[in-house]
């Protein structure tokens, strides 16, 4: 097996000093206490000494003893000398190097201080032992295996062996964990089952496709029809999972790796894998895609019985609309009737009379007959159209008998009357009467037919409008599912959640006893309430007037900042200089600085490789992400431009955790540039979604007119810092409510960036998402467009709040924010500590459809946050600017991702929802690529302009941005080459702007 992983970055910096080391690295390694002064003291020579306090920190530091301690850098040197308050360190450090004597210090030191060599037995197997755990739970990426394990080596006290002798031990761990999640899979197939497994890869009669290349083919029409043909589909993949182990037995990552390393690769090359590694592969991909296939018959489910209802409801409006006329008519002959009858001057005996001589009998009988016919109670004509559509539930019978279904207590009696239909279908003997606790008021008369017997029709109308609905609450979920399984299952309880609820509470900040962190939050919303209300009188942006109905509130917009000709100069200057180059040359250039490519590997097989893969990986993300295809990127003669290497690497190379790993190593890459700290902390983050139409027929995408017309689409949510990269993204189907997403694209980005502060638009803000984000330790900070309309809420009914006082008309219940903190404190660490998935948790916390007391209890809390945040938003000018910048921000790199997107009319073209999520996640990866090239590049142009003596603001550098692309084609058949000086991680020349021309290009 290759065992050569390392990038050439990693390689270098192992064992050796990269440029001058912090102030906290010399402070914690190099400090010499009053144990090391005895030690070195024993040493002759003032040389000597120095070099051996040189040779000590660098082994703590370093892990390893320099060959050549010259290589030191000069401020070690120093900071050992004046602790040893030695002069001309420099000379007395080049003295000791010359000398032999400094070959017999460095085994003195090892052994004064308990340090070990790597052939040590049992070094090795703890070694081993930890490598071990860590690749079984999913880290299994060798380039991060290998920092871990040079890190554990240094703080046991181990010396760092050769580079390759450690590249070979984790191969070898790897594999050993590689044979072992095979052995976990496969130690209870029986003979039979193997077989049956490799009739999935097994070529049909036609010579054309296997069962394998039939079933990884999902659904993509949105009928009742598509509904059946997935559930045959399920009915086949269950044929062959039938008695299989289940995969609880092994990390879920391994068994994912596997699965879609089998989706991925064609049918020929999984069936020519060793016998045991492909029985493990395709039992992973098929009990993994019977979970995806029960996933796509709920997500047909979901649209088809919405769309149903949606239309019965919308014909019942037009039937409505189109009756009215006649309604009326009858009504006014009614009318005419019914003022005789109430006209006392007519005696009872002339009524009738009367009423016939002022209309006849029959025009009459017509009235009473049409407003039969025509006038019905609330929602009667809804229930009526829906009837009528009844028919296209052809595929409900099949569908319920093959959904493996589960519930919460709150779905268990709708659960019982999906049973109840199950043996109503199967034509079994009623056991009693069907269920109907779980039936609303409004559906009461629908289970009665006008004779009173039980409708069935009703009863299955009812039970599909209330599945659809506690599926998405996650009241009721399949038993295997990847998408809507049971979110309650991963929440810490008991011993776990006892010994985490500690740490969780002093990670996020609030206090472990509900009624202390009320107290505390009471005090801080009374104080907010009066500081504010003191200064609105002063506060030009405020404005409250009082109408019948209530307190209104009004901000006024913020003034345009116009940029300043310092500004505007500087931009000029700055787009002079920076060097014209094509898309793939930027992409290269940013591998050969940064070695990202590195970070996708093999879907199977972690060490495969390639000549040149990394020209072929940057290839396909240029496909990707300029949505053109591999087209204008084939050249035959050249080995890593073919087609077939790069649909190879495409299948097998670019996936969502490749894309993570390499999008954290940009962003690392791009906090070490200094520019960047003059636009941002890190700690502030915006997200926004960029909508894209899907013109092809798929259930993973959603209708909008407003965005995507007659068509449907996705958003791609993104996660953006502000210092303008990319922290993480979520492709959601059409336009679904952006605070479903928003803590899923918090809480999974895996950067070292670490926002506190999130900033969104008004679309992504709710109650709950201020009450769990104040939980989690997080600042959730929306811009309000319609603050006018917000509602502010206080606790204390008798306080004068001046100003505010008609404006805080809501009470908390803080009652139950103190009866249920407890689970809310469970609930934010089950998130904070990854147990549980935050988008599924926050369907279940949904409040528009009968609330749990729990989320209620979320949002009584999300309402206190909110109104500290308003307060703070409607009293601070600066505030509310920088969440405008902040997003303003978001929206420019949105720019830039439509202009590099520019293939296919931008419109995305992928039918399921991995390959969404892969092409847009190669977008967002080299957007991150312009901006830090861009951002290299700004910084040194700033730097040459300031040794060219131009005056330069720091408040304009602040407002420099890297989401330019004037300098970038990114159109044209590419080349993937870039000049040898940029190769050897030199930057490229910047443009003279007195000079025009090719020549400057």
């Amino acid at each position: 097996m290759p065992v050569s992983f390392l990038s050439d970055d990693q390689a270098q910096r192992y064992g050796r000093f990269v440029g001058e080391p912090t102030s906290d690295q010399l402070a914690r390694h190099f400090h010499l206490d009053d144990a090391d002064r005895t030690f070195i003291s024993a040493h002759r020579g003032d040389h000597n000494r120095l070099g051996v306090a040189v040779q000590l920190g660098s082994l703590r530091l370093l892990g390893t003893f320099l060959e050549d301690p010259a290589q030191t850098p000069a401020s070690v040197t120093r900071f050992a000398g004046s602790q040893l308050a030695i002069d001309k360190p420099g000379e007395l450090m080049a003295q000791y190097c010359a000398t032999k004597g400094r070959w017999r210090h460095g085994p003195r030191i090892r052994d004064h201080y308990g340090y070990r060599v790597f052939s040590d037995p049992s070094v090795a197997f703890r070694l081993h032992r930890f490598l071990y755990a860590l690749c079984w739970t999913g880290t299994d990426r060798p380039s991060a295996l290998f920092d871990a394990a040079a890190t554990w080596l240094i703080e046991s006290k181990v010396l760092l062996p050769g580079l390759s002798v450690l590249e070979r031990n984790i191969a070898r761990v790897r594999t050993r964990v590689a044979a072992h999640v095979h052995r976990r899979l496969i130690d209870r197939l029986t003979p039979e089952q193997r077989t049956r497994l490799d009739t999935l890869v097994a070529v049909t009669g036609d010579g054309r496709q296997s069962p394998l290349d039939r079933l990884r083919d999902g659904p993509y029409l949105q009928s009742g029809p598509e509904i059946s043909r997935a559930v045959d589909r399920l009915t086949e993949i269950r044929t062959f999972t039938a008695g299989l182990p289940e995969l609880d037995r092994v990390p879920p990552s391994k068994a994912v790796a596997l699965a879609r390393f089998a989706g991925a690769a064609r049918a020929q090359a999984v069936a020519r894998l060793p016998d045991d590694r492909r029985a493990a592969t395709l039992i992973a991909f098929i009990r993994t895609l019977e979970a995806s296939a029960s996933d796509d018959i709920i997500d047909l489910f979901d649209v088809v019985s919405t769309r149903m209802f949606s239309n019965a409801r919308i014909n019942a409006r037009d039937a409505r609309m189109r009756s009215l006329r006649d309604l009326d008519t009858a009504s006014l002959r009614l009318r005419d009737v019914g003022a005789v009858l109430l006209d006392d001057s007519i005696s009872d005996v002339q009524v009738r009379a009367a009423v016939f001589a002022l209309v006849d009998r029959a025009a009459l009988t017509d009235a009473v007959a049409q407003v039969n016919l025509l006038a019905r109670p609330n929602d009667e004509g809804y229930f009526v159209e829906l009837r009528q559509q009844a028919g296209t539930m052809r595929y409900l019978p099949k569908m319920l008998a093959m959904l493996d279904l589960a519930a919460a207590p709150a779905g268990q009696p709708l659960l019982d009357a999906v049973d109840h239909l199950r043996r109503v279908h199967r034509g079994e003997k009623r056991r009693g009467p069907a269920p109907t606790s779980f039936v609303p008021k409004a559906w009461g008369r629908q289970l009665k037919g006008d004779d009173g017997t039980f409708d069935l029709t009703g009863y299955r109308l009812c039970t599909i409008d209330r599945l659809r609905r506690a599926i998405r609450r996650r009241d009721v979920f399949p038993v295997r599912s990847l998408r809507y399984a049971d979110p309650r299952k991963g929440l810490l309880t008991g011993a776990a959640w006892e010994a985490a609820r500690p740490t969780v509470c002093r990670t996020v900040g609030v206090a472990v006893a509900g009624d202390e962190e009320v107290a505390r939050l009471s005090a801080r919303l009374d104080l907010a309430y009066h500081e504010t209300a003191a200064r609105v009188p002063d506060n030009d942006a405020v404005t409250i007037t009082r109408t019948a109905n209530g307190a209104e509130l009004s901000i006024a917009p913020l003034d345009r900042i116009d940029e300043p000709l310092s500004l505007t100069d500087l931009h000029k200057a700055i787009d002079a200089r920076l060097p014209q180059l094509d898309l793939p040359e930027l992409i290269l250039e940013m591998h050969a600085r940064t070695g990202f490519a590195a970070a996708f590997t093999h879907a199977s097989e972690g060490n495969a490789r390639a000549e040149d893969i990394a020209t072929t990986i940057c290839a396909v993300l240029v496909a990707e992400a300029t949505n053109t295809g591999f087209e204008p990127l084939v050249r035959p003669e050249v080995s890593a431009l073919r087609r077939s290497r790069l649909s190879w690497v495409k299948q097998n190379f670019i996936r969502a955790e490749t894309l993570t790993a390499a999008n954290a190593l940009l962003v690392a890459a791009h906090n070490r540039i200094p520019l960047t700290r003059a636009w941002g902390g890190g700690e502030v983050a915006s997200a926004d979604g960029l909508r894209f139409t899907v013109p092809v027929r798929t259930i993973h995408a959603g209708p909008n007119p407003r965005y995507f017309g007659r068509e449907r689409g996705v958003t791609w949510y993104n996660l953006v810092s502000d210092r303008f990269s990319g922290l993480n993204a979520v492709t959601v189907p059409g336009t679904l409510r952006d605070s479903l997403y928003l803590l899923a694209v918090v809480l999974d980005q895996e950067t070292e960036l670490q926002p506190g502060e999130i900033m969104t638009d008004t679309a992504g803000y709710t109650d709950t998402i201020f009450g769990i984000f104040h939980l989690l330790g997080l600042q959730f900070s929306p811009r309000i467009a319609d603050i006018g309309g917000a509602r502010f809420w206080r606790i204390d009914g008798k306080a004068d709040y001046g100003a505010l006082d008609d404006l805080a008309a809501n009470r908390i219940n803080v009652r139950l924010i103190v009866e249920h903190w407890d689970d809310l404190l469970r609930l934010a660490g089950s998130l904070k500590l990854g147990v549980v998935r935050a988008t599924d948790l926050t369907r279940v916390l949904q409040t528009n459809d009968r609330p749990t007391r729990l989320a209620r209890a979320l949002q009584e809390l999300g309402r206190l946050i909110k109104s500290l945040y308003m307060l703070r938003f409607i009293d601070d000018e600066t505030y509310r600017r920088r969440i405008l910048v902040q997003l303003n921000r978001g929206e420019s790199r949105h720019q830039l991702a439509r202009t590099i997107f520019h293939g296919k009319r931008g419109e995305l073209r992928q039918r399921y929802r991995e390959g969404q999520e892969e092409q847009l996640g190669a977008l967002g990866l080299v957007v991150n690529l312009v901006v830090l090239w861009n951002t290299i590049y700004i910084d040194a142009a700033v730097n040459q302009l300031r040794a060219e003596g131009h005056l330069i603001l720091d408040e304009d550098v602040a407002r420099l941005s890297p989401l330019g692309s004037k300098h970038i084609n990114m159109l044209g058949r590419y080349a993937f080459t870039i000049p040898d000086m940029v190769a050897r991680g030199e930057l490229r020349p910047l443009r003279d702007p007195s000079v025009t021309g090719i020549d400057n290009a």
